[in-house]
């Protein structure tokens, strides 16, 4: 453990106290579910932590070794991670001066309620994306884009049917097959035992379109967290893309869940065509940062610059 002034403590992960983490985490105004200590555990290989005072504010770090020097980095299945509750600006500071003192080189998401400051450390701005439920059907669908709709409409012929609760299996063998780009073998562990976990505690399920040969043709798993329901992750085949499976798939789940005090939260994308297709619903940008620094010696500095 490392002091570093005014209450903040840089703790290994062996000293975190899972218990008031996950109360800090959970309480937090801007609280969410990729810095809970289970989501955690099964999304990163290891992680610190910078802590002030009895667990009231936290930072976690994720990070990895490589040629012998800690990086700090952002997991996959991961989106926002930065401090909770959001502390003020001086306070901000400190975090971040920590987070520079104790890391050669940092490519990190922190949250939407965390802001940028001036300084060494570089931040990018990325977009996600939130529908509010709160209002009815009809309402949310007259905030649809005229593509979207239409390819509801044309969906909505093709004698699909929604389904929720997929076996976990199901789901991650259908995406298996259906990647354009290869997952890790130790990627597809991770989402299984965050799905596991989600049916577990009650807050995740996997929904999923069939096609009328009752073939699997699109799924989402979605995640209840606070105010959000999390479109956590999605696969779709190239019979589903035909049919337009993934668009009346969110439809029947926005028809489901319209009048609710819940956020839809497409976590974004870099993506065009994905960020169209979340802006297609009504979805509004919430902007979030992407973190960078390196301060690697060379040739190190360069062989991170991509």
């Amino acid at each position: 453990m490392s002091n570093n002034g005014g209450g903040l403590k840089y703790l290994e992960h062996k000293n975190i106290d899972y218990k008031k983490w996950d109360r800090c985490v959970e309480n937090a105004a801007n609280s969410r579910i990729y810095a809970m200590s289970w989501h955690l555990d099964r999304t990163a290989e290891i992680w610190d932590a910078l802590i002030l005072g009895d667990y009231d504010v936290v930072m976690p770090l994720p990070y990895r070794k490589k040629w012998g020097i800690k990086y700090l980095y952002q997991p996959l299945f991961s989106q926002q991670l930065g401090i909770f509750p959001d502390p003020p600006e001086l306070l901000l500071k400190q975090f971040y001066s920590a987070l520079f003192q104790h890391f050669r080189y940092a490519d990190s998401q922190i949250n939407s309620k965390n802001n940028k400051v001036a300084g060494p450390i570089a931040f990018f701005p990325r977009d996600n994306y939130l529908l509010d439920l709160s209002k009815n059907y009809t309402e949310i669908a007259s905030g649809f884009s005229k593509n979207t709709s239409r390819n509801i409409k044309k969906a909505r012929k093709n004698a699909l049917s929604y389904v929720a609760g997929i076996r976990i299996e199901e789901y991650l063998d259908f995406k298996r097959n259906n990647l354009p780009a290869r997952l890790s073998d130790d990627a597809f562990k991770k989402l299984k035992s965050i799905f596991a976990l989600g049916r577990y505690k009650g807050i995740g399920e996997i929904y999923g379109v069939y096609t009328s040969e009752n073939e699997l043709c699109a799924a989402v798993y979605f995640c209840r967290w606070k105010e959000r329901v999390i479109y956590m992750n999605a696969a779709t085949s190239l019979k589903g893309k035909e049919l337009g499976g993934m668009f009346f798939l969110l439809d029947q789940f926005i028809r489901e869940n319209a009048d609710s005090n819940f956020l839809l939260d497409l976590e974004g994308s870099t993506i065009p065509g994905v960020a169209r297709f979340y802006k297609g619903f009504g979805a509004i940008p919430e902007t979030y940062h992407q973190l960078k620094f390196n301060r690697l010696p060379l040739p190190f500095k360069w062989m991170k610059r991509k």
